[in-house]
């Protein structure tokens, strides 16, 4: 079996911002701690309040690892993220919310089984058996369950959280998947789209440090409304060659080794 240090592997991480000045700097600091970091992909959604400018400082402090992107106007989660993938160039790729609701330093954990060449995919679970998680509100809890419940139903994969924010992918799946939806519809359609290719998918288990609606929270019952739309939309009325640019080389999983 191959130790770590014998993979060489580069991770880009998109963090998409809307209105994030107070935990953005920390949430950076925190990534450029990361193994196999390569790059840092801020997209600022348009923010209100002082998150460009912090983004821009933490891009001239560090030049070479830290890239801000600034919509004109407001687009949602989604949007942020389909920026951020395109300008990604790593091997792996995944998603770090600004909010510090999840902890940069899991990120390694996440990313192994990729880095290992076991997996394609990787979701952090919030339900597996968990190292700390923030108890919050059970409307959430349970609607998360029920979305879970049917997207597994509709994918034949058995995840435990697929509202998870924490999502890793090979750069070459994510980069050339279509992305449609709006809002926070990027957790259903992307978990679909995945399943159409047939991808690796490895959950583990993950920290959750949630947020108040007062502390910022943002996602709320319309969105978990929308999820029920996409599920029949991104399962059901959208063919695999849809899905994708170009499909991706799953069989065999790849290993990605040093050169």
């Amino acid at each position: 079996m191959a130790t770590e240090s014998q993979y060489s592997v580069q991770l880009s991480i998109v963090v998409p911002a809307y209105n994030e000045e107070s935990t953005l700097r920390t949430v950076v600091q925190k990534l450029l701690r990361v193994p196999h970091l390569h790059e840092i992909i801020i997209v600022d959604d348009c923010s209100k309040d002082r998150t460009h400018e912090i983004a821009t400082l933490l891009s001239a402090e560090h030049p070479s690892v830290v890239r801000v992107i600034r919509h004109q106007k407001n687009g949602g989660k989604t949007e942020a993220l389909k920026t951020g993938f395109a300008a990604t160039t790593g091997d792996i790729v995944i998603v770090q919310d600004a909010d510090l609701e999840y902890d940069p330093n899991e990120i390694r954990h996440v990313i192994d089984p990729i880095v290992h060449g076991h997996a394609d995919v990787v979701f952090g679970s919030r339900f597996q058996v968990r190292r700390a998680a923030r108890v919050l509100y059970f409307y959430h809890y349970l609607a998360n369950h029920v979305l879970t419940f049917m997207s597994d139903l509709l994918t034949n994969l058995n995840l435990t959280d697929v509202e998870t924010g924490y999502k890793a992918f090979r750069g070459d799946i994510i980069r050339n998947m279509k992305i449609t939806s709006s809002g926070f519809g990027f957790e259903i359609e992307v978990t679909a789209k995945i399943a159409k290719l047939k991808c690796a998918v490895y959950e583990v288990p993950i920290s959750y440090y949630g947020r108040t609606y007062e502390e910022g929270k943002k996602i709320g019952t319309k969105d978990g409304i929308a999820a029920l739309w996409y599920l029949v939309k991104y399962n059901l009325l959208t063919s695999l060659s849809a899905s994708y640019v170009m499909l991706p080389q799953i069989n065999p999983v790849r290993v990605i080794q040093a050169g």
